[in-house]
């Protein structure tokens, strides 16, 4: 795992990725493994780490469920961009296609605003009338949101 360039806090995962080695490589550098154990998990030695993270899935499924579900919304978001745009880049050099899957997620970012926007009824305003302008030359240029009615 690199974390050169990130800080991981915390990292989720299913069933298949739970392992001693898994548990450890996250915990190295710094973060929590909110992999969830199998039916067949054992608690193992009391002060290990695999021990720690059995009694606090055991004991505390709650709260450890609340961090490990936010990978569902992540694969959500995977699964919406893929259906949106399809699961493929075309651009041939690892720049470009970094670049278009950025692309991808900005879109479905924006797409999803727009839905809001229409689901919710708000109303952009991007330029303020004339009077309101002239009123606030010092207010910064920010684009309010206004629900119409």
């Amino acid at each position: 795992m690199r974390a050169d360039y990130h800080t991981v806090k915390e990292v989720t995962a299913d069933k298949a990725y739970l392992s001693h080695d898994n548990l450890a490589v996250v915990a190295e550098v710094g973060g929590t493994a909110f992999i969830p154990f199998k039916s067949n998990s054992g608690p193992g030695e009391e002060d290990s780490l695999w021990g720690k993270m059995y009694h606090y899935f055991s004991f505390r499924r709650e709260e450890f469920l609340t961090h490990y579900h936010q990978r569902s919304n992540a694969e959500s978001t995977f699964s919406m961009v893929k259906a949106k745009f399809r699961d493929s880049v075309r651009s041939k050099t690892d720049v470009a296609m970094r670049n278009e899957v950025l692309c991808k997620f900005l879109c479905h970012n924006i797409c999803c605003v727009i839905q809001a926007q229409c689901e919710l009824g708000i109303e952009a305003v991007f330029w303020p009338a004339k009077e309101e302008e002239e009123a606030s030359d010092d207010a910064p240029a920010v684009l309010p949101m206004v629900r119409p009615g």
